[in-house]
């Protein structure tokens, strides 16, 4: 089975998108290239694409030294999720837990990404971030709604448009989404990639 790690062979005269993001956008990585066969040669980060902290540090080698067409982009969820003082993964703030990234800092970090991409993309789309459902490990819901917000002042600062995957998510978190997780069933993945190619294939 191919990895939507892998990288791809691009097919001449067709638009470059690079999609960053974490664990949320590799599920839904190869449906979406499956949906724009012979349409879009969709690249993505050889990697999770993690917190902002992250982001800042890598974008460079992500970037490359390619012109994009498009580069659909989200963190947020690796952000607001809260860890252990010595970098232990998930520790929930009833343990001591402290978010990976605080609001302020994840607004900073954006601003700078979104600055840097805009010098190697024509465009720019913002994926907001899904929901939390209740009872997941050391995260909590409603942080998606305020780092969100924080996301949504960057973004219109710069006016960059947003791809709103927050709501359909929440309406069908039950059939889409695992129970007390963030992530997706394989069916949910491929309603989120249906919704990324279609905001694709129209800003195209």
């Amino acid at each position: 089975r191919v990895s939507p790690m892998a990288p791809i062979e691009e097919m001449k005269g067709l638009p470059n998108v690079l999609i960053i993001g974490d664990s949320i956008s590799i599920g839904y990585t190869l449906p979406t290239r499956a949906l724009l066969k012979g349409k879009v040669n969709l690249h993505r980060i050889p990697t999770n694409g993690g917190p902002t902290i992250k982001g800042v540090s890598e974008i460079e080698k992500w970037l490359g030294t390619k012109k994009w067409d498009l580069i659909h982009f989200n963190w947020g969820l690796h952000d607001l999720k809260y860890m252990g003082k010595d970098g232990t993964n998930l520790v929930p703030k009833e343990k001591g837990g402290i978010v990976q990234v605080p609001l302020a800092d994840y607004e900073k970090n954006l601003e700078k990404l979104v600055v840097r991409m805009r010098k190697s993309a024509k465009q720019l789309v913002w994926r907001n971030t899904t929901p939390i459902p209740p009872g997941s490990k050391a995260r909590y819901v409603g942080d998606s709604v305020k780092f969100n917000k924080a996301a949504a002042r960057v973004m219109k600062k710069h006016g960059v448009p947003t791809l709103d995957l927050y709501t359909p998510s929440k309406k069908n978190m039950k059939d889409w989404m695992k129970k007390a997780n963030v992530h997706y069933h394989a069916h949910g993945s491929q309603a989120l990639a249906e919704l990324v190619a279609k905001d694709i294939t129209n800003r195209l």
